[in-house]
């Protein structure tokens, strides 16, 4: 591999590489606003070019920043994506890659960057990212909303294969995430101080269950949608079938597919509703003109593709790491939309950049800024991924779960650990490969198939396209497989040692001596 500038940059991270003076942030620093639903896949939105969905927010903001067409995520479930997000790092540089591993206080994360440059850090909603010991001295306020209600009565019934809950009475105003939005807006209007913040609004639509308030759960009609991909496609890796088997999806047909899918549009759209009460706010209050509005997601949604729901940790398909990226910026243009591969946790640099501060950590991720800049990206930059666990890490794995609509998705794993074996993908503007080491390898030309449905890995004429992938791949993974420690040791220092007396076997000054100096 050729270590030019352009590769230098790549491993280390223009936040940590570039000069200082490169995009240097405004006099005033600007305020920062990230706004994360959980499990929101790009191509569901208009702006992505979804003809269905009813997104008008997403788009209006896409039109007033920066759309960043190619963001893929670090691991397909929730901690790990977001541990990555704050850090910069690829799971496997400090083994982040399971939802009991979240960041702790010897590991750098972005929010602690922003607090000691002199930011107020407001978290609202979930914490997939944090340890509690973590919050202390990287967030100012916090408030965590509690699951408990669904329209303000008991959660209506869900069904346990497809994970779809019957529309109940809910208002869009009854919703765990609407009082997260509005907990942020409360932030937004009581703020007084000249202080700079970041908000953090961490919701929890689209997730499964698949719901939304009455007057989204049924806006969008199952037989109305496009085909859905199917079921059963050639060289798929094996847990595919084996997820159909476990949670019975093998028994239903396309009509109840259908069915999540109108769900889950419903829930994007409502995502959609609850943006532009925030956006709302914001313009309301002044701070549309002096702060950064950020809207990312930590991994996608199979929503019936495949014959699937929800995701599954050691599937790295399009639709589980592709996710929306969109930034506006105060003073930036907006209407741009940036095609370079990019990824999500090229936020971290990002929103450091924007407050005139930098890491002191080696990490891999780069700053936006240029982009949304106007400057053109990196062409031949790609994007990397990774998935699943070792079956000799059982801390990794998940035992128990709330719900009986997750009993099959925890036992799977547990009887037949090959399921979510360890794997890693590299996608570039054309191709998608997955390494894995135990199971089905991939290699998809997404230039002729967006779906990823036409597995190549075999094919003679693609075989100087896979070769090229998996050398890249390797060597991605050698140069990101770690990083050193921050502050360095002093290696020629050892503390005073005094044995205890009573381990002496003699009394004698020979004999002590002899022990001493051995």
């Amino acid at each position: 591999m050729t270590v030019d500038r352009r590769t230098v940059l790549g491993l280390l991270g223009t936040a940590l590489a570039a000069p200082r003076t490169a995009f240097a942030a405004p006099a005033r620093r600007p305020n920062l606003v990230l706004f994360m639903p959980d499990e929101l896949r790009a191509d569901v939105l208009s702006c992505y070019g979804n003809p269905v969905t009813l997104t008008p927010n997403f788009d209006a903001l896409a039109r007033q920043g920066t759309r960043f067409a190619n963001c893929h995520v670090q691991y397909p479930i929730c901690s790990p994506s977001r541990c990555s997000m704050l850090t910069g790092w690829p799971p496997s540089v400090r083994g982040h890659r399971s939802q009991f591993a979240r960041l702790r206080p010897d590991e750098p994360n972005m929010f602690r960057y922003l607090r000691e440059a002199g930011y107020d850090v407001f978290w609202v909603g979930k914490n997939d990212a944090l340890t509690q010991e973590c919050f202390r001295d990287s967030v100012t306020e916090w408030q965590s909303q509690p699951i408990l209600r669904f329209g303000g009565g008991p959660l209506p019934s869900v069904d346990t294969a497809t994970m779809v809950m019957r529309p109940g009475e809910a208002k869009r105003t009854d919703t765990t995430d609407y009082a997260c939005i509005q907990q942020a807006v409360q932030w937004l209007e009581r703020r007084e101080t000249d202080r700079p913040f970041c908000i953090f609004i961490a919701s929890w639509e689209p997730h499964p269950p698949y719901r939304a308030p009455a007057d989204f759960a049924t806006m969008y009609k199952p037989a109305d949608l496009p085909p859905l991909i199917p079921a059963g496609l050639a060289k798929k890796p094996d847990f595919h079938a084996a997820i159909r088997g476990s949670h019975g999806l093998d028994r239903i047909d396309d009509a109840a597919l259908r069915e999540v899918r109108a769900a889950y549009y419903g829930q994007v759209s409502y995502t959609d509703w609850l943006l532009g009460e925030l956006m709302e706010a914001m313009e309301r209050t002044g701070r549309s003109r002096d702060t950064a509005l950020f809207v990312a997601s930590d991994h996608g949604d199979y929503a019936g593709d495949y014959g699937l729901i929800e995701k599954w940790p050691s599937d790295l398909t399009s639709c589980l790491t592709h996710v929306p990226l969109i930034g506006r910026v105060p003073g930036l243009a907006g209407g741009q939309a940036a095609s370079d591969m990019v990824e999500l946790f090229d936020i971290m640099p990002t929103f450091l950049g924007l407050a005139g501060t930098r890491t002191r950590h080696t990490h891999f991720a780069r700053s936006l800024l240029p982009q949304m800049h106007g400057l053109p990206g990196d062409p031949d930059r790609a994007a990397f991924s990774e998935g699943g666990m070792n079956v000799y890490e059982p801390q990794a794995f998940e035992t128990n779960w709330p719900g009986p609509f997750y009993k099959a998705r925890i036992e799977l794993p547990l009887q037949h650990p090959e399921t979510i074996s360890r794997c890693a993908a590299i996608k570039t503007r054309r191709y998608t490969y997955v390494r894995r080491p135990q199971g089905q390898d991939e290699l998809y030309d997404r230039a002729a198939d967006p779906a990823e449905t036409n597995n190549l890995i075999d094919a003679h004429t693609h075989a100087s396209a896979k070769d090229s992938l998996e050398r890249r791949l390797l060597d991605w993974y050698v140069n990101t497989s770690g990083v050193p420690p921050t502050d360095r040791d002093n290696a020629s220092e050892m503390p005073p040692y005094s044995p205890p007396p009573q381990t002496l076997p003699g009394s004698d000054a020979e004999t002590v001596a002899r022990i001493l100096n051995s």
